[in-house]
């Protein structure tokens, strides 16, 4: 193929069920993803996992540590720093209870896949080295769901530093996906004196990487991604720092990014709008193009 972009098998056959109005689609569930940075002396290099190949959804693909919505982070009020709730149910365009629990997901899954925590205990400190047996073994409940994230800083007495994310973009999954998310991209520094680590049992490897360097080896078809992660890849070249980025993230459309289908001249297209690079066609016979 010319770049790295990946599809799923079915995808063919669903996107002409839904174009010919005989699929019916999926609720999305509610997600986030972080971009985490740092810096080095050229560039902010962005922390990214390889998810197993043997994974049934995007096996092979690169991406950034982030899963779906815990709803019990609804429901309980977490000690919280930064921005408030109300401010997040604006950005986030979405009601408060939910906001704390979209910013709930973006940290927790940090925590859960690069092992690197935004919260701390007062308002306006982070926690240390989180490698202990202790430290695990309360990742490891959060990774189970034996343990809510909100739980979780409660026994811990930490506080959520909102103040340490900004979002970035959002993506909701295609209508003929069998499984659908409506993901909040967010950014994020990677505080000092923590480190990140292959945390998920989902990856088998991580990098620090440049977003240029990324982008360039989809374009060359060495590294697999989806559109969403290119496409944000691409909007981090332009950036000089981390906090360059963060200081970016207020200011950014949070239209969602949905994946249209259409019949056109005995073809479906797939495009995304505002995204020309990853238009698809799909001919009626099956084949993809």
């Amino acid at each position: 193929m010319a770049n790295g972009q990946w599809y799923p098998p079915e995808w063919p056959e669903r996107i002409r069920a839904l174009a010919e109005g005989t699929l019916t689609p999926v609720t999305p569930r509610r997600a986030a993803t972080v971009m985490l940075l740092k810096d080095t002396d050229a560039t902010p290099v962005v922390h990214m996992l390889r998810r197993r190949t043997t994974m049934a959804f995007a096996g092979g693909a690169y991406a950034y540590p982030g899963g779906g919505v815990d709803p019990r982070d609804d429901d309980h009020q977490i000690r919280w720093a930064g921005p408030t709730r109300a401010w997040w149910a604006d950005r986030l365009g979405v009601d408060e209870t939910s906001a704390q629990a979209v910013v709930c997901a973006a940290v927790r899954e940090t925590y859960e896949e690069a092992g690197v925590l935004l919260a701390g205990p007062t308002p306006d400190t982070v926690v240390g080295d989180t490698t202990g047996d202790e430290w695990e073994a309360d990742r490891a409940a959060l990774v189970a769901r034996d343990l809510s994230f909100a739980e979780f800083l409660d026994r811990r007495g930490l506080v959520l530093r909102s103040d340490l994310l900004g979002v970035w973009t959002r993506w909701i999954t295609p209508e003929f996906e069998t499984r659908r998310y409506d993901t909040w991209f967010f950014v994020a520094a990677l505080p000092d004196g923590q480190r990140t680590r292959n945390a998920s049992t989902e990856a088998d490897r991580t990098v620090w990487i440049r977003p240029a360097d990324a982008a360039d080896g989809y374009d060359k078809g060495e590294l697999l991604m989806m559109p969403p992660t290119v496409a944000t890849l691409r909007q981090l070249i332009p950036y000089d720092s981390a906090a360059d980025v963060l200081a970016a993230a207020p200011a950014r459309d949070l239209t969602p990014v949905l994946a249209r289908a259409r019949l056109e001249n005995g073809e479906v297209v797939l495009a995304w709008p505002g995204h020309d690079e990853f238009t698809k066609h799909v001919p009626t016979g099956g084949a993809t193009a």
